[in-house]
């Protein structure tokens, strides 16, 4: 653009001056050698704009013809240069495809045409070749060659990592993610991989040092870095929640901040803040997460958060909880649980078997066999529940690649990764049809018999169960059925009750799974009733 503008000036400035000339007429004579040329002044100037011309054509005819031989040698030295670059491209590009005759083709070809000096990609074409063709030894040493060229160093690195990696050699990976760091603090990966080296050998310190670094680089998006921030700060605050209480406690109400829907974050900061006495600020950091992710460590601390209340005042407590996060399972439990240990066993069935309608798993099963067995002491209703929850989904517990853990962990002890612990049904349970064998939950509830509370000095009454009613039955059966006297545990229809007995519940379910253990001192009735 600026070399036209000034071609523009020159022409405009040219036509100007001709310009100027021709309103000037006039005659110049020149003397030379008893010569007279005498012509006007247009033609002069265009004599000598002509010999201007002339002589820079002649001069650049002259400069093609000196520098010929040197276009000549650039002329075919570009084309081979094209022609390894053409190669080089088509190696790469086999060995990504994973073409291990082509790629090796390609870098002899490369090597032929181009310089290793010139163009370092050779030695990176030459690792792939070797990778593919499963030859690790011949890659680490190109890497280990990339590493000494500042131009490659990142690259080399990268290689030397991965192959540490893959040869489980985790320390010598770490090291190389190090130097990494220390060259270039941009890197991800490099970043990320010392990121975790920090976290796995509990360097909480050095790790958040080096998160805030990536965050300056804009390494990492804003709600990742705060996400890994505050697991980092959860992590050191359990380490220091026996020795530095309120540092622990510090670390985590700043992780909340961060990060409010992390539990383990608000479960040591609740630790904290008990240590110095002050229930008040406890509580609200339980229920701030609470109303975001009902959580049984949470409901756990919460309920127990003074160790000298009563059983009532737990209760109290575990349904404040379920007011705050109404028609939750977590909820339910908590509340369950508490009655239980409250011996409020109406409300703690009630509140079982409301969590087991909206979801059927293991441990609500287990909360109702507890209930059996405080309440009523029947072994066969216990057995019941306990089948029911042998054949029902697992809890949800922590889990991160595979791996289930009691407690919650900052890094998972398979791969390293941050953050890796999730909140879930172990082995990734899928949702499907009830396995053969298993009742829903409403099944399971109606299958038992209602429980008829007693009081503390009476033994539990019987249940009487009125059979359904069955089809007409043939003259004959009649016959033998009248002749047939009726069993003694079975009571007239209509018979009255005494004034102490409740009139019983009918049962149109079918019966448990275990009656139980048949006692052998009772009496054996003389004959069964046939019904069908």
């Amino acid at each position: 653009m600026i070399r036209l503008f000034i071609f523009l000036l020159v022409v405009l400035a040219l036509g100007w001056g001709f310009s100027w000339l021709a309103d000037r007429p006039g005659l110049i004579s020149i003397t030379w050698q008893d010569h007279l040329i005498e012509t006007s002044i247009m033609v002069a100037a265009t004599m000598v704009a002509a010999l201007v011309a002339a002589a820079m054509i002649l001069w650049w005819i002259i400069g093609v013809i000196w520098t010929s031989p040197y276009s000549v040698r650039r002329y075919f030295r570009a084309r081979k240069r094209d022609r390894g670059y053409q190669a080089l491209s088509t190696g790469l590009i086999a060995a990504g495809a994973g073409n291990a005759l082509l790629a090796r083709k390609m870098s002899l070809r490369t090597r032929g045409l181009l310089s290793s000096d010139q163009e370092p990609l050779i030695h990176l074409l030459e690792a792939q070749t070797a990778l593919i063709e499963g030859r690790h030894d011949d890659a680490r040493k190109k890497f280990e060659q990339m590493v000494e060229d500042p131009e490659t160093r990142e690259l080399g690195l990268r290689g030397l990592y991965m192959e540490a990696r893959r040869l489980g050699a985790n320390e010598a990976a770490r090291q190389y993610a190090e130097k990494a760091v220390e060259h270039a603090p941009y890197l991800p990966w490099a970043a990320q991989a010392t990121l975790e080296a920090h976290s796995q050998s509990g360097r909480w310190d050095e790790a958040l040092r080096l998160l805030d670094q990536q965050r300056m680089a804009n390494i990492l998006e804003k709600a990742q870095a705060d996400r890994w921030k505050a697991v980092l700060l959860t992590a050191r605050a359990g380490d220091r929640l026996e020795g530095d209480p309120k540092g622990a406690r510090d670390d985590a109400m700043a992780a909340l901040k961060l990060a409010k829907d992390l539990v383990p974050a608000a479960v040591i900061a609740a630790k904290g803040w008990l240590r110095e006495d002050n229930i008040r600020k406890a509580a609200s950091a339980l229920e701030g997460v609470w109303k975001i992710e009902p959580h049984p460590d949470i409901a756990q601390a919460y309920v127990r958060a003074r160790s000298g209340d009563s059983t009532t005042d737990r209760l109290k407590r575990a349904e404040k909880l379920e007011a705050l996060r109404p028609n939750n399972i977590e909820s339910l439990i908590a509340v369950a649980q508490a009655a239980l240990d409250a011996q409020e066993f109406r409300k703690a069935r009630a509140k079982a078997e409301a969590a087991a309608r909206m979801e059927s798993r293991e441990g609500v099963y287990l909360l109702l066999a507890d209930i059996e067995e405080a309440e009523t002491g029947d072994q066969g209703r216990v057995r019941h529940w306990m089948a029911q929850a042998l054949r029902a989904p697992r809890d949800p517990a922590w889990v991160a690649d595979g791996f289930v853990s009691e407690k919650w962990l900052p890094v998972s002890p398979v791969t390293g990764r941050l953050d890796a612990f999730e909140w879930k049904a172990p082995f990734g349970q899928l949702e499907g049809p009830i396995e053969e064998g298993t009742l829903a939950a409403d099944n399971a509830i109606a299958s038992l018999p209602p429980v008829e509370t007693a009081k503390d000095e009476e033994p539990p009454k019987q249940i009487v169960i009125h059979p359904a009613p069955a089809p007409e039955p043939l003259k004959s059966e009649l016959a033998v059925a009248a002749k047939t006297p009726a069993p003694a545990n079975v009571k007239p229809k209509d018979e009255k009750l005494p004034e102490t007995e409740e009139e019983p519940v009918p049962f149109f379910g079918r019966p448990p799974d275990d009656p139980g253990v048949k006692d052998p001192d009772a009496g054996q009735p003389a004959t069964r009733l046939r019904l069908f």
